[in-house]
């Protein structure tokens, strides 16, 4: 079986050549675009007939599709990362992050949202000033067990 790398190597390379956005991909199999950009990037795996679906959608092989179907190691390189974008995000947690943990507790109590009952979505605002990012993140509170 091929590795999570090669798998997401021949997946951007098809994607490239067909020319297919992450979300006609993502509504072309019945999935959001986020958690089939994270599968094939290799953060998280795909049901058979998703995998499959995706395959025949861009033209990969069965061993891609096998690939997709494997449960991921969900670890990332620890140190700051350089990419902009991804800093970007760093940033605001950084900055907000002790912010939406005081009001998450303040209604909540004490625990974490969950980041496997978990939907996240990317829209686009435009705005005369200057387009918007929308990230919408939605997880289930799960509270901190005592005994």
């Amino acid at each position: 079986m091929m590795n999570k790398e090669l798998m997401t190597a021949k997946i951007l390379e098809a994607k490239a050549t067909k020319g297919i956005s992450w979300e006609v991909l993502a509504e072309t199999i019945g999935m959001s675009p986020v958690f089939t950009t994270s599968a094939c990037l290799g953060m998280n795996s795909m049901t058979e007939d998703k995998a499959f679906a995706l395959c025949e959608a861009l033209g990969l092989d069965k061993p891609v599709a096998e690939t997709l179907q494997v449960c991921p190691k969900k670890a990332w390189d620890q140190g700051v990362p350089q990419d902009p974008l991804i800093y970007r995000l760093y940033e605001m947690m950084g900055v907000y992050g002790e912010t939406i943990k005081e009001l998450v507790h303040e209604k909540f109590g004490d625990g974490i949202m969950s980041a496997i009952d978990f939907t996240m979505e990317v829209d686009k605002e435009e705005n005369p000033k200057g387009d918007r990012v929308i990230l919408t993140m939605s997880g289930k509170f799960l509270p901190y067990k005592r005994w």
